[in-house]
């Protein structure tokens, strides 16, 4: 098996060596059909939309997670030797932490209504390129690599977080890649410091050194900004509230009145019939081609609305979350009678669409800091940090543009009340 080196525009060179056993089965898991057809899943599904160069896959996304993963676990090793029991364990779950995701990654979980931390974990389990070849290395890693992916116990504490917590290699990564991929500034990292900062409680789970206290609230910072900006920007929203709107219509018209082949038929209709083959078998590729055919020969409205997907005619949105709850239903209301008017059925082009962003949870998976003598919660050393515990709330109104002018005229009025 000869050496690998990819490419990465974060990282650099992430070089395989085949002849150390944990890195000869992360290039057999990389060259498996599951870890292969993520380089046909877009990282941040329909983004690219509004961010032109947010054209990234999570082929490269994890790969990254692995190479972050490698250096934090490299720096542990040196103070706790033994963790290098738990290489492979680290490397495999850090590689395969998103082999589940469907279509347009996280916006296939609303569309198809699909966790893709469960398809993660049954692919781990069941396809035999990924089991075997984890279990080749050693007996059993396969089901301790997908107990630590859904939630079940694991062996050993500080993987686990450096898979999923707070501060895990999979959100370094991922807040790097998708600034860099959208052009957004926000995302930039001093990964370097970071890294340089964890060490081991005395439990032996994860701490930072009260030395990169700056790095890690700046992270936190970047965090929250990267989901105001990016993951949750307006047209983000539009974009995946479109898409819902036409696999929900799709569902309804049912397969009588819409084309779709096997595979994506048992995704609408047959859900429970889905096997590996079939979920494998989804991809963005698939999903675009059935939004391109549907657009040509579909009835209406499946076929408008995939028609303004594709060439990126979009519905407006209005931030309302300065309304109380009971005004943003008036305001629904008010959008609803309005597009009405304008022949535009409410049922499908109006909607509320609400998202919490938590800057920091203190109580899942929270950062703690050590120094040797002293162990802390990070929100008791940080005011900052503290600041970002209360979770701040999004609100969209979502409607047509035909009634743009109007409906901001009536919410100035339901403001006026205030």
């Amino acid at each position: 098996m000869p050496n690998r080196t990819f490419y990465d525009p974060l990282h650099k060179g992430i070089r395989l060596d085949s002849k150390v056993p944990e890195e000869g089965m992360v290039i057999k898991l990389i060259d498996s059909a599951p870890f292969q057809r993520l380089r046909r899943i877009k990282q941040l599904g329909p983004a690219y939309l509004t961010f032109h160069g947010a054209e990234s896959s999570r082929f490269t996304h994890s790969l990254g997670v692995f190479h972050i993963a490698r250096r934090a676990l490299k720096k542990l090793i040196e103070l706790n030797p033994s963790l290098i029991d738990f290489r492979g364990l680290l490397y495999g779950s850090a590689l395969l932490h998103d082999i589940g995701h469907g279509p347009l990654s996280h916006t296939s979980e609303e569309m198809f209504g699909m966790k893709h931390e469960n398809w993660t974990s049954k692919l781990i389990r069941e396809h035999p390129q990924i089991s075997n070849a984890l279990n080749e290395f050693k007996s059993g890693l396969g089901e301790q690599v997908a107990s630590l992916i859904d939630g079940s116990e694991t062996p050993c504490k500080v993987i686990k977080t450096l898979v999923s917590s707070q501060l895990d290699c999979d959100r370094l990564d991922y807040l790097m890649r998708d600034s860099y991929s959208s052009g957004a500034a926000y995302g930039q990292l001093d990964l370097e410091r970071i890294l340089s900062a964890l060490t081991l409680s005395p439990d032996g789970d994860l701490a930072i050194n009260p030395k990169g206290l700056l790095a890690v609230e700046h992270y936190l910072i970047v965090r929250n900004l990267m989901y105001r900006s990016i993951y949750n920007h307006r047209l983000n929203e539009v974009c995946n509230w479109l898409l819902e709107q036409i696999i929900r219509i799709a569902k309804e018209l049912g397969p009588k009145r819409v084309w779709a082949d096997n595979i994506m038929g048992k995704w609408l209709w047959r859900n429970s019939e889905i096997d590996l083959y079939d979920f494998l078998g989804n991809d963005d590729n698939r999903t675009s081609y059935h939004l391109l055919r549907w657009s040509e020969n579909s009835q209406e409205p499946l076929n408008i609305l995939c028609r303004n997907f594709l060439n990126r005619n979009l519905l407006k949105a209005i931030d309302i979350e300065d309304l109380k709850k009971e005004s943003q239903l008036e305001a629904l209301a008010i959008a609803r009678k309005l597009s009405e008017k304008a022949s535009k059925d409410p049922a499908i082009y109006c909607g509320l669409r609400h998202n919490k962003i938590f800057g920091y949870h203190p109580y899942k998976s929270g950062l703690r800091l050590w120094d040797g003598k002293n162990l802390k919660a990070l929100e008791r050393e940080s005011s900052l940090v503290e600041n970002l515990i209360s979770p701040s709330e999004t609100a969209w109104l979502i409607h047509p543009k035909e009634i743009h002018n109007e409906l901001k005229q009536e919410l100035t009025k339901i403001r006026d009340t205030y």
